[in-house]
């Protein structure tokens, strides 16, 4: 998918942990205006932001949901702490992942043939999810950046049923310094899970779109 011009302008992300803050930095360095929500209120929160993602404005999570495009970067197993009706309407990155060697079991998704992305769509009813920016480690994110054209630029699949929103993303990855690769529908995103060759390393675009091309076709629930 090629990136598409868009009035994208305010980044909304929920949670502070690495991945969320990392996002942050990367979308402040681009010049987004970046507002970030913890289940805390904005109060307890900011000064603790005011030093990791300096730039960025601590808000509650209502005010974060008002964002062009919200970063959804809660610990996953918190997910249903979330406020479907927020996110009703919003493009939304979700960058969390299942990986129960290193987060243990949580049966939700254990017990689910779907993808965890499937399972988070299905409960934040309304929302248009977009898989991306799971499989790029948060301190790579700031580090493996290019500029596009780059020839080594490094790509990032993203994923969902919406083309509308995928636009969107797409557009804010290739800001970053990605290049952004259309996986398919949301079910998609189980090619780049954890585990998996395109988790596992840094891909340009062709390599990409060749492990995408050579991945398992998406089951249908």
């Amino acid at each position: 998918m090629s990136a598409t011009t868009t009035p994208l302008q305010t980044i909304g992300v929920l949670g502070a942990g690495r991945v969320g803050t990392a996002v942050a930095r990367q979308a402040l360095t681009t010049g987004y205006e970046v507002k970030i929500a913890t289940a805390k209120p904005a109060a307890e929160i900011e000064l603790i932001v005011e030093i990791v993602t300096p730039g960025a404005q601590a808000v509650d999570a209502a005010e974060a949901a008002t964002a062009d495009l919200v970063i959804l970067a809660v610990p996953l197993h918190k997910y249903r702490t979330l406020d479907p009706g927020l996110l009703a309407g919003k493009a939304v990155i979700d960058v969390m992942n299942y990986w129960a060697p290193t987060d243990g079991e949580i049966d939700d998704f254990e017990h689910d043939p779907r993808t965890s992305s499937e399972i988070i769509q299905e409960f934040l009813v309304g929302a248009r999810l977009v898989k991306s920016l799971n499989h790029i480690g948060y301190h790579e994110l700031e580090e493996d950046c290019q500029p596009a054209g780059a020839a080594d630029r490094r790509a990032l699949a993203l994923a969902g049923e919406h083309d509308d929103s995928k636009a969107l993303v797409a557009g804010f990855i290739d800001r970053l310094g990605y290049d952004p690769v259309d996986a398919g529908p949301l079910a998609a995103g189980r090619a780049y899970q954890p585990g998996t060759e395109i988790f596992n390393g840094s891909h340009t675009a062709p390599v990409l779109h060749a492990l995408l091309a050579a991945a398992p076709a998406p089951a249908f629930h």
